[in-house]
């Protein structure tokens, strides 16, 4: 099949998930918001999305579109040292066109998934399967997505575990931004030049609304 013996397909297999991922990682900002602002609509969001049949089907879906994503991460990954072979090892001065980010994509993506295993286990495992399995965790309804967030930043480590995520998710995302249209052939001079413009200030805001939110559940935690 096209899409996995060809590099050229395989590259969009990348860019297709990464698109999807960039899509979600924002609604999840913008909801992540809502428990600033409004917590007792966080709640009502929360169970919205929670063991029912089509937010099951959604977690499924972005489970494997993150699953693929990895694995075609690796693939690739591995494809290029191959195609590089001893001169990999060779000492030489990188290009300065050559970003930083595009050398470690794979190792900052490593940074990004053990942070989004910690986020899983502190909400994701208390919350939706939870509710799955019919159990309440420390007398917690799992739909209390607002006292979840309270539990979870209560512990010092939490804020600065999801700060580090959130840098290294802004290094993969900035760069994964730009290269996902560069992958599908949208790869001319001037509009990746405004490509790499409009993904940094979508990272950037993103990101930085992360590291807010963060902040802010750890200083002045969301109350109903």
């Amino acid at each position: 099949m096209w899409l996995t013996s060809s590099s050229i397909g395989r590259k969009l297999v990348m860019a297709l998930t990464g698109c999807c991922l960039v899509l979600f990682v924002t609604f999840h900002v913008l909801m992540n918001s809502v428990a600033i602002f409004w917590p007792a609509a966080y709640n009502l969001i929360c169970e919205f999305l929670g063991a029912n049949w089509y937010a099951l089907i959604a977690s499924v879906g972005l489970a494997a579109l993150m699953i693929i994503h990895i694995i075609y991460a690796c693939w690739l990954t591995l494809q290029n040292r191959r195609a590089r072979g001893v001169e990999r090892y060779a000492v030489n001065d990188r290009p300065k066109q050559v970003e930083w980010s595009s050398k470690n994509m794979l190792v900052l993506g490593i940074v990004v998934v053990a942070f989004l295993i910690v986020h899983l286990i502190q909400f994701w495992a208390k919350m939706q399967l939870a509710e799955i399995m019919g159990v309440e965790v420390d007398g917690i309804n799992p739909a209390n997505g607002v006292a979840f967030i309270n539990l979870a930043f209560s512990c010092w480590a939490t804020p600065v575990i999801y700060i580090i995520g959130f840098v290294a998710l802004w290094f993969h995302m900035n760069h994964g931004f730009w290269s996902m249209f560069q992958s599908a052939g949208w790869d001319n001079d001037i509009w990746i030049g405004r490509l790499k413009c409009i993904g940094a200030w979508w990272t950037s805001i993103v990101v930085g609304l992360f590291i807010i939110q963060a902040i802010v559940f750890t200083v002045c935690p969301p109350q109903i």
